[in-house]
């Protein structure tokens, strides 16, 4: 089927965001794509909690959920939302870093919230603690769809291998990684990780990522990796969308999961162990 990957630079301004997004969904609509993921806090990237506060929304009110849903519909598309930043009502005010499985109805079939949050310290320069904004979800989500069941996950994920297999293992044949990496870690570690997760999973790795310097009305400004990529379940890179915002549509044959499994069955051979 026809697949599409969304690249964004995405800023601190929920409106613009959502226009570029439609833009691109209605792009990729009209190339024939039947499914179209976009990148991790597709609605506000922010590093200002006061800006987010002021921008970011009750799930039940973000009118960019609301206008994806919709949009879907009118297309008639799989939409992933690779992940929208929303508030909670929890007591520490926290957010959630929330996935969305929208169907060609608009209804939204599957939600996940990213479970575990980017507290790094990269270089003396470039320090992050999610954790201080978002809080982390504790429940894996594995969607089903006509062309295949669709395991999610967000960013810092894609370090968590245990992850991604428990989701191979209960069916999972496509495995979403949407992302906000960052430029020094996404050129070390990017690319190999996502090979690694389709490889040991025999599952198509998706992964639509931000990229660029991301405007900003306050606060550190931020910069992500870009390289949205498609991998398939033997490992070969299908798309690699370079550092430019875009869309980029390619082929997914499902038959290479069953094959990619048949040479390799990897997941049958998973054993306990004690120790160490």
């Amino acid at each position: 089927m026809k697949t599409a990957l969304v690249q964004l630079c995405s800023g601190d301004d929920p409106g613009d965001n959502l226009r570029q997004v439609q833009w691109m969904l209605a792009e990729a609509a009209a190339e024939g794509a039947e499914f179209v993921l976009t990148p991790e806090v597709t609605n506000c990237l922010s590093s200002s909690r006061a800006r987010q506060n002021e921008v970011l929304c009750l799930e039940g009110d973000d009118p960019t959920l609301a206008a994806l849903r919709q949009q879907a519909e009118e297309l008639g598309i799989w939409l992933l939302i690779g992940s929208l930043a929303l508030k909670t009502g929890d007591p520490d005010g926290r957010f959630a870093n929330r996935s969305f499985l929208i169907g060609p109805d608009g209804g939204i079939r599957a939600r996940y919230d990213k479970i575990h949050m980017f507290d790094v310290q990269v270089t003396a320069e470039e320090t992050y603690r999610e954790s201080d904004g978002f809080r982390p979800g504790d429940r894996a989500v594995l969607a089903q769809t006509p062309f295949g069941a669709v395991g999610m996950t967000v960013c810092y994920d894609v370090r968590f291998p245990h992850l991604h297999q428990a989701l191979a293992r209960a069916g999972a044949q496509i495995l979403t990684v949407p992302a906000a990496f960052s430029p020094v870690t996404g050129a070390a570690h990017w690319e190999p990780l996502l090979r690694a997760r389709a490889i040991e999973t025999g599952c198509f790795v998706l992964a639509p990522a931000q990229t660029g310097t991301h405007p900003t009305s306050g606060g550190k400004q931020r910069r992500t990796h870009g390289h949205s990529m498609a991998i398939s379940p033997w490992g070969e890179v299908l798309v690699d969308a370079g550092t430019k915002p875009g869309i980029h549509v390619f082929d997914m044959d499902m038959s290479l999961v069953e094959d990619a499994r048949s040479k390799v069955p990897s997941l049958t051979h998973i054993r306990d162990f004690h120790g160490p």
